[in-house]
């Protein structure tokens, strides 16, 4: 009984060293993943196999690197990650409109801006991202522009991906003639940013952005509703300094 009771004890004693000795390995292993010069203000530290990442980032992009990277090597149990990012003080309102430009050109090209509804809201830094966007390129293009620009704390991705459809991007290209090539709207079409944005799932379609009357409101609504294959249309567009409703009394 004594010799078992030895034998336990001793065990129960390796225990720590073991995991000391494969903490060690981890946190080696884990610094040298991370030995890149962008990742130079990040620190490691391990317990029991949990990593925590701290110290400083200049990108949300550089950040969510190190975790990945530090993901692949063996014998972590879980990463904490208390990594903050630093960069420029931008204020909020700079920062929308800088993204919301760098998304309508940086989806130029291959995604017509105009089929995009991908919205930006930004708070102390932090950017929420909703709306839609038609496919799961754009969206993850969009998300890619903000964790990789400066002055972006933070990234709370909740893009809405419209579903792919044959059906749909041919409604999409009938809405857009439809609408862009109406006299009254055909002014915006040689706009880069395309105010009037055009969202499609499975036949029903949305229309979001901005435009310039009421009447203009109105005829992208008509306009759209006589494409052939929509189920039905929502006019969500805004028109620029419309007057406030008065509270009723």
């Amino acid at each position: 009984m004594k010799a078992i009771a030895a034998f336990l004890l001793a065990a129960v004693l390796a225990v720590p060293a073991a995991f000391a000795q494969n903490d060690g390995q981890i946190q080696a292993a884990a610094q040298k993943a991370l030995s890149a010069s962008r990742f130079k203000d990040v620190q490691v530290s391990v317990q029991n196999g949990v990593v925590t990442l701290s110290g400083n980032v200049d990108l949300v992009a550089t950040r969510l690197n190190a975790e990945m990277k530090v993901r692949h090597v063996k014998g972590i149990g879980a990463i904490r990650d208390d990594i903050q990012v630093n960069g420029p003080e931008i204020a909020d309102p700079q920062l929308q409109v800088k993204l919301q430009k760098a998304i309508a050109y940086g989806l130029l090209g291959y995604v017509p801006v105009a089929f995009q509804a991908i919205s930006v809201q930004v708070h102390d830094g932090v950017v929420s991202l909703g709306g839609h966007a038609a496919g799961p390129v754009a969206a993850s293009d969009a998300l890619a522009i903000v964790e990789n620009t400066r002055g972006v704390k933070d990234v709370i991705d909740e893009i809405q991906v419209d579903p792919v459809s044959l059906i749909d991007e041919q409604i999409r290209e009938r809405e857009f003639r439809a609408i862009y090539g109406y006299p009254l709207l055909n002014q915006y079409a040689i706009d880069p940013e395309k105010p009037i944005r055009i969202q499609v799932a499975n036949g029903h379609v949305t229309l979001y952005g901005e435009v310039a009357t009421q009447a203009e409101k109105n005829a992208a609504g008509i306009q759209a509703n006589t494409v052939s294959g929509v189920f039905s249309v929502t006019n969500d567009l805004v028109v620029a300094n419309a007057p406030s409703e008065k509270p009723s009394k």
